[in-house]
């Protein structure tokens, strides 16, 4: 099993929910708002009167067959709208109950 972290701009949440659903991916846990800044590009979203964009968050635990067709997805959803704002990360899960 894998942990999937996915971080968005708020605005692309029916465009994630509907990734995952599209590849089965049920579970997840969401947290909005959430705030951050690129590594690189891309500006900040902090929800204020200066940077007013504001990310959503999920995590998912997912199967590993799923990772890479989901982490493509993904990346296609975020070359598309590049100044939103999209990137996900996967850690290893130890245990699940």
């Amino acid at each position: 099993m894998k942990a999937i972290f996915i971080s968005y701009n708020q605005a692309l949440t029916e465009r994630i929910d509907a990734m995952l659903d599209e590849y089965g991916v049920r579970g997840f846990t969401r947290w909005t708002p959430t705030e951050g800044r690129g590594s690189f590009t891309g500006e900040p979203h902090y929800g204020n009167h200066t940077w007013p964009a504001i990310n959503t968050s999920v995590l998912a635990i997912v199967e590993d067959e799923k990772v890479a067709e989901v982490m493509n997805a993904v990346r296609a959803i975020d070359a598309e709208i590049e100044m939103q704002g999209c990137r996900a990360f996967v850690w290893n899960v130890e245990q699940s109950m």
